[in-house]
């Protein structure tokens, strides 16, 4: 009689640790996408002046809610992970001149050059002067989809390629770009001028291109000559910081840790 009453109650016990488990489950999906986090205006910080005042009157998307694709798109994770394996579903190719220049010490700098499709609304002659993010280049998705658009918007663009990070060029010194090293871009943009004497620039950097670009105009007052601006995105500002941020495990930073820290490793020893 026992085992008939322990055995009528299994059922109930099962359903109860699969409806655990389920529960379980879905905690675990709606924590790791993000799906409880509200969304928001970004938050701008700015010294009020004319220049500020007419960036947000021509940028109104700076002012406005943030709305992410469906179920997955309040996952940064995510987001990186599909962009970085799968890029835009039709990525563009656009078609440009790679240019060699050669360093005092021997190096090799490379940048592709790719003229616009169209004119620009100014009617003016612009060049956007462009530093990709760390051990990046021309090929990269993020940056062939950026120089398409600007392409159609009547810019020229000039994109630089890290010292050592394209698989087909090899070194010609014993050595690869750095954290601070602002020599090719610096040789970019002098070739730039030289070749397009009537052109106004705009500097353009990704990430650790970022650091350069800025660190680069800030050495001399004549790298600001027919600079119009300069755009810097998603830059460090503390590399020893990052450091200790980069070795902790909120939000799996020590994972993107790693992943660089493989990325560099490959590069290094393609080059030994």
């Amino acid at each position: 009689m026992s085992a008939i009453l322990e055995t009528s109650e299994l059922p109930a016990v099962f359903d109860g640790v699969k409806l655990a488990a389920v529960a379980a489950v879905l905690y675990v999906i709606v924590r790791c996408l993000n799906l409880k986090s509200p969304t928001a205006p970004p938050e701008l910080i700015y010294q009020d002046s004319a220049l500020a005042r007419f960036l947000l009157k021509s940028c109104p998307l700076l002012t406005k809610e943030y709305i992410p694709p469906l179920i997955w798109g309040k996952s940064g994770h995510i987001q990186t992970a599909l962009y970085g394996k799968m890029g835009r579903v039709r990525s563009p190719h656009p078609h440009g001149l790679r240019k060699y220049l050669t360093m005092p010490d021997g190096a090799t700098a490379t940048f592709d050059l790719f003229e616009p499709r169209s004119e620009h609304c100014t009617g003016e002659d612009v060049t956007m002067v462009i530093c990709p993010g760390i051990a990046n280049h021309s090929e990269k998705q993020y940056i062939r989809t950026f120089v398409d658009y600007a392409q159609k918007n009547g810019y020229r663009c000039a994109v630089l390629n890290h010292l050592g990070a394209l698989p087909n060029i090899e070194l010609t010194s014993p050595r690869m770009f750095t954290y601070g090293c602002t020599w090719e871009f610096g040789a970019m943009v002098n070739y730039i001028k030289k070749t397009y004497p009537q052109t106004q620039l705009v500097v353009v950097g990704f990430s650790l291109g970022g650091n350069i670009v800025c660190k680069y105009l800030g050495e001399s007052q004549a790298n600001q000559e027919r600079v119009l601006c300069c755009v810097s995105l998603c830059q460090g500002y503390s590399a020893l910081r990052a450091q200790e941020t980069f070795m902790q495990w909120d939000h799996c930073r020590r994972f993107y840790n790693f992943l660089m820290a493989d990325n560099m490793k490959k590069i290094i020893l393609s080059h030994r």
